[in-house]
């Protein structure tokens, strides 16, 4: 996966254009300076690590015990 940039933030803006986004608010996303806990890129590389887990070696929630 790419890593995110602010280009291709403004270009999805551009195509998309139902919601407004300002540039200081994609600036915002690529790179948090006001507090975010975690960045976009970030949460996009957690969603990545997760799409690669084969999921038919998690047991079912009912097998799940508490430990």
């Amino acid at each position: 996966m790419k890593k995110l940039s602010k280009e291709t933030l403004i270009g999805i803006r551009d195509q998309f254009g139902s919601y407004a986004w300002d540039d200081a608010e994609i600036s915002e996303l690529v790179d948090p300076r006001l507090g975010i806990i975690t960045g976009l890129q970030e949460l996009l590389d957690q969603l990545e690590v997760l799409r690669s887990i084969d999921l038919g070696s998690t047991p079912p929630a009912a097998d799940i015990t508490e430990v």
